[in-house]
C-alpha cells in the first residue's frame, strides 16, 4: 500500500470567499489564489456562491475547478437565494431545491442565485451522485463571522455530493459535506450519508466541514457500524485531528476527513494552513489508497 503513489485531499469552508474582517468578495482573485495552494487531487469545499452579486456574480466552483486544473468537477445547490446584507436571505420559492452543475454545462446552466458545495477531482470520475436534506425545523443561538456574541439563526437545506474516483490501486468514493449546526441534526445526516453511500466502492472518505467537534464524527460513525447487521464491517476513523476553528486562532476542529476501507496516511502530517479568506482553515491530508 505505501509504494501506491499519493493522493492529496482537502477540505474547505470557504465563507464564499470573504476575508475576515472585511468587506463582501467581489472578485473570485483571493478565493482562487487560497484554494489553488491547497494543491489538491481530490478537493470538497463548502459556503459557495454561484450567481450572487456579493461575489460578483460569479460561479464560484467553476472559477476554482479552472484555475487549479481538476479534470472534473460537480457543484450542488443546497438552496436558492440571494445573498442580502446582515447574512439574510431572500429564498427563491419556485426553484427546486437541488440543482447540480459541471464543466460541460457550457455556461448555460442557469443565472438564478444559489449556495452550495462542491466536489473536485484531478483523477478521472467513474460515476456522480447528489442528494439534498431538509432545514431542521429549529432555530439556535451561533457565533456569526463579524459579529459580537451569539445571533439565532435558522438552518437551511444541505446537499451532499458523492463521487467514485478512479484511484492509483482501484475505485474510492469520495464525498463532500457540509452538514448543519443544528445539534442531533447533523448526527441524523452524517448516518444518512453513510447509508447512502454503502454500496459504492470502498474505501469510503468523507470530507467535510460536519458541525461536529473533534472526535465525535469517527464516534458516531463507528457506534453505527457495530450495529450493522451480519455485513462485514470497516471500521470508521479520522485521518486527521487538527484544530480548523475559528480560522485566526483555532480552538476546535469542525472540519474533517473520515476514511473506512484500506486507506493508509502519506509520510507528512496532516495540515490546517492559514488561507487568505474563510473563518475556517482548510485541512490537508496526504493519503495512499
Amino acid at each position: 500500500m505505501t509504494g501506491s503513489p499519493r493522493v492529496r485531499v482537502a477540505t474547505f469552508n470557504v465563507l464564499h470567499g470573504r476575508r475576515l474582517p472585511g468587506p463582501e468578495p467581489a472578485t473570485a482573485g483571493p478565493l482562487v489564489d487560497a484554494v489553488a495552494a491547497l494543491d489538491a487531487d481530490v478537493l470538497a469545499l463548502q459556503e459557495l456562491d454561484r450567481r450572487q452579486p456579493r461575489s460578483g456574480r460569479l460561479d464560484q466552483a467553476r472559477a476554482v475547478a479552472e484555475a487549479t486544473g481538476a479534470a472534473d468537477w460537480r457543484y450542488a445547490s443546497a438552496f436558492h437565494a440571494r445573498a442580502l446584507p446582515g447574512r439574510t436571505w431572500a429564498r427563491d420559492p419556485a426553484e427546486p431545491g437541488l440543482r447540480v452543475h459541471g464543466p460541460h454545462d457550457g455556461g448555460h446552466d442557469g443565472d438564478l442565485p444559489s449556495h452550495g458545495i462542491a466536489l473536485l477531482s484531478r483523477l478521472p470520475v467513474l460515476s456522480w451522485h447528489s442528494r439534498r436534506f431538509p432545514a431542521p425545523p429549529l432555530a439556535v443561538p451561533l457565533p456569526l463571522a463579524g459579529r459580537a456574541g451569539l445571533t439565532v439563526v435558522r438552518d437551511h437545506p444541505r446537499a451532499a455530493l458523492a463521487a467514485v474516483l478512479a484511484g492509483p490501486r482501484g475505485p474510492f468514493t469520495a464525498v463532500a459535506l457540509h452538514l448543519s449546526f443544528v445539534p442531533g441534526w447533523n448526527v441524523l445526516q452524517l448516518l444518512a450519508v453513510r447509508r447512502w453511500i454503502a454500496d459504492l466502492p470502498r474505501p469510503h472518505l468523507l470530507l467535510g466541514d460536519l458541525n461536529l467537534a473533534g472526535p465525535l464524527p469517527a464516534a458516531v460513525l463507528g457506534a453505527a457500524e457495530l450495529l450493522r447487521p451480519s455485513r462485514p464491517r470497516s471500521p470508521w476513523r479520522a485521518l486527521a485531528r487538527v484544530r480548523t476553528f475559528p480560522a485566526h486562532r483555532p480552538r476546535v476542529q469542525l472540519d474533517h476527513v473520515l476514511a473506512a476501507g484500506p486507506v493508509l496516511p502519506g509520510t507528512a502530517p496532516a495540515r490546517a494552513p492559514r488561507a487568505a479568506v474563510s473563518d475556517h482553515r482548510p485541512l490537508v491530508v496526504d493519503l495512499h489508497l
